[in-house]
């Protein structure tokens, strides 16, 4: 039986039982200012870059011997103003290629007061407020719990705690200051005793994909697997925690 109760910040009572009836969707995401400035930033950066490109080509064609020359003297043969321009351009273009992607990877949370939606890469995911028991920050990730406490989604997250929980709260949804399950987490080892079947499997893949470089889309997928097997599953420095839905 479930003996933990979750403590969340009180809040405003729950949409249409005040004056005015329910209130406007709040979408949380970084702002446009903010944008413009890491694109700026990063465009910047990428010329300096670019920058620093051409006078370390222009230095290795004047060694007898160093690697990378045939790549040096290609670039160096450009005519000026031409190369200088070429490098700038080229850099700029490659930082703002980052920052928008950066950007693209951001999380964006709209909070209702029928449901929640959180979209990623242009992928959003619709949350029913009756199946969303309970949201709030763990380190920088974004929990909602269902119901039945197993967690709907954990998501990387960069918006600031603030607006978070001014959003649930604004819209009736009840908030906490950290995880209320936190003392039932227990990290993961070969073969722990206690795991549904097929978990410690699925436990050993996601540590060899926590692992590897590029692999967070695997670690994802199995992190839903464990779901499906009623584990709930966090991640600290590479460390596989974990607990069980009631």
């Amino acid at each position: 039986m479930d003996t933990h109760k979750p403590q969340p910040t009180s809040g405003p009572a729950a949409p249409g039982s005040q004056p005015g009836g329910p209130t406007g969707p709040t979408v949380l995401a970084d702002s446009t200012a903010m944008v413009v400035a890491v694109c700026v930033a990063f465009a910047a950066l990428g010329a300096g870059v670019g920058w620093l490109v051409r006078l370390l080509a222009k230095w290795l064609v004047t060694l007898e011997h160093a690697p990378w020359q045939g790549p040096a003297r290609l670039l160096t043969s450009i005519p000026e103003p031409w190369l200088t321009i070429g490098v700038l351009a080229l850099g700029a273009v490659l930082g703002l290629a980052v920052a928008l992607f950066g950007q693209h990877d951001e999380l964006a949370v709209r909070v209702a007061d029928d449901e929640v939606v959180l979209t990623r890469r242009a992928k959003p995911r619709a949350f029913p407020r009756a199946a969303v028991r309970l949201a709030f920050r763990d380190g920088k990730e974004l929990v909602l719990l269902g119901q039945d406490t197993a967690e709907l989604a954990r998501e990387g997250c960069t918006l600031s705690v603030q607006r978070l929980a001014g959003a649930f709260r604004e819209h009736g949804y009840d908030w906490a200051d950290g995880d209320p399950y936190e003392d039932e987490f227990r990290r993961w080892v070969p073969d722990t005793p206690g795991l549904p079947i097929g978990a410690n499997a699925l436990f050993t893949a996601r540590e060899r994909a926590l692992g590897k470089s590029g692999a967070a889309e695997d670690a994802r997928e199995l992190r839903g697997e464990l779901a499906r097997l009623g584990v709930v599953v966090r991640d600290r420095d590479k460390r596989q925690f974990w607990r069980l839905v009631p």
